[in-house]
């Protein structure tokens, strides 16, 4: 019985970060939520500005988009779309930076986050 909880635990702590590194190809699935205002390929602004690169990216640095006063002020105040900050926007967009202009309710299930960052990190 001991071995076979030592196993279990053991397989968890094994899959545990994978998990929480994601996998960019269910990312591409959960970024169908996105593209209605943003796209990922051809660095081209829509309704959004693009994703195209957006990970280790300055805040409302994307040129000919026109940024909301929110965003372009978390721009000013050298803020950095990193994993950390990609996450806590896309799981709350009205609460992480206050006044921004998406009209997005967020992805709230974390697997869901680290497969979508994980995707988004595949399009420099």
């Amino acid at each position: 019985m001991k071995l076979l909880i030592s196993a279990g635990f053991a397989a968890l702590l094994i899959a545990t970060p994978a998990m929480a590194e994601g996998d960019a190809a269910l990312g591409a699935k959960v970024f169908n939520k996105c593209k209605t205002c943003h796209e990922n390929e051809k660095g081209v602004n829509r309704v959004g500005a693009t994703l195209k690169g957006i990970v280790g990216r300055k805040t409302a640095s994307v040129e000919g988009f026109k940024y909301s006063e929110a965003m372009a002020k978390k721009g000013a105040e050298g803020m950095v779309w990193d994993e950390a900050n990609l996450t806590a926007y896309i799981t709350d967009p009205k609460g992480f930076v206050p006044g921004n202009k998406m009209a997005f309710p967020g992805i709230k299930d974390p697997a869901e986050l680290a497969n979508l960052i994980a995707f988004l990190k595949t399009k420099p």
